[in-house]
């Protein structure tokens, strides 16, 4: 009897949460999520983080690595974690759009005989869904995911339904098994927040994971985190201040990427067949300010961007024959993008950066 009066009261201690108290919050709810998920999962800590990145900046993710690194095994110790509905898809040639969306079918009235449509939900519908090897099915099929990943709705028909919140896709993809696949388009890869590529473990690490996977029973993973907790941290990060100069340094790297611009370095001109678009600079300001959070800051730095550049960028560059033929990737370029474009220096239209006007996270 005294639980419903025990949980209001502690949302009402969450509206009277400082701007500190409520990064200190955001924190401690981070390392619960890392350590739900360390029990299944032995180091990736940057996909992790990345991860979470994503999820708090209210982003979508693609992971591309090869078999055996975890990566569905990551996307549904996280969904675990968190007391959410998921859904897995996994993406195959003859998967139809319906099959993710859902369809609309005839049902007939016992008593009346009267024929109407209703609307059978696809996994689509679900907080978390997991778009395993993504690159398996036709472009018909993953443009059904467009609608979704951007404005959280789904057309069937003459009627459109609205996503439940939070709501998150995360998409795996092999790099090196290309017959049969479907690369995505540009215009669904520029959908995804974060593009992250998970490498091999090191020996102790993979040592670690032959032990853990083969014994006979897994950890319990124990959820962690509700969707009003999800919603409140998404609310949070979008208060995280990014000043003017901050802003100007995502926007001239993004602009950098462009090799028509004329201010772009040689380098670029050289190697790139095409740039990022204007999402990529609203992405590194969002990403950089989850990430800010998570490290207990409330306000973006420039090591926030450059933290998050990789990751919001490398999808978004499109290198050119130059580059295929002097080895040069997409990573590669980046870097050493940020080793040329300047931070902007702080100045008199470029004001350091104040606290944020906090709201309740909660």
């Amino acid at each position: 009897m005294n639980a419903t009066p025990h949980a209001a009261e502690k949302e009402r201690e969450k509206e009277r949460m400082s701007p500190e108290d409520a990064i200190q919050w955001v924190r401690k709810a981070d390392e619960l999520l890392r350590r739900e998920i360390h029990k299944v999962i032995i180091g990736q800590d940057e996909m992790i983080e990345q991860m979470l990145i994503c999820l708090f900046a209210r982003g979508h993710c693609l992971t591309i690595g090869v078999p055996g690194l975890a990566k569905t095994l990551t996307i549904s110790t996280l969904a675990k974690a968190l007391h959410l509905k998921f859904s897995r898809v996994q993406f195959t040639p003859d998967l139809m759009p319906s099959d993710i969306t859902g369809t609309e079918i005839i049902e007939e009235d016992a008593a009346t005989g009267k024929r109407t449509f209703r609307f059978l939900q696809g996994p689509i519908f679900a907080n978390i869904v997991l778009a395993d090897e993504i690159n398996r099915t036709p472009p018909k099929t993953q443009a059904a995911l467009l609608q979704a990943m951007q404005e959280f709705q789904v057309s069937a028909g003459t009627k459109t339904y609205e996503l439940e919140q939070p709501f998150f896709v995360m998409a795996t993809q092999n790099p090196i098994e290309q017959e049969g696949t479907y690369p995505l388009p540009e215009a669904q890869l520029d959908r995804f927040m974060l593009s992250i590529h998970i490498g091999y473990p090191t020996r102790d690490e993979e040592r670690r994971i032959v032990i853990a996977t083969t014994q006979a029973k897994p950890e319990e993973i124990h959820p962690v985190l509700k969707g009003r907790d999800l919603l409140a941290i998404q609310h949070l990060v979008r208060e995280i201040p990014a000043s003017d100069h901050m802003v100007d340094y995502a926007v001239d790297l993004a602009r950098a990427t462009r090799p028509a611009e004329p201010e772009s370095p040689p380098f670029i001109k050289e190697w790139l067949a095409w740039g990022a678009g204007p999402r990529a600079a609203q992405y590194l300001i969002l990403a950089a300010k989850a990430r800010a959070v998570l490290h207990g800051r409330l306000a973006v730095a420039a090591s926030d961007i450059r933290a998050v550049a990789r990751p919001v960028l490398r999808h978004r560059v499109f290198t050119n024959f130059n580059a295929d033929a002097e080895g040069v990737d997409a990573d590669k370029i980046i870097e050493k993008l940020l080793k040329t474009v300047p931070e902007p220096a702080y100045g008199e239209h470029h004001p350091a950066p104040e606290k944020p006007k906090h709201k309740s996270p909660g």
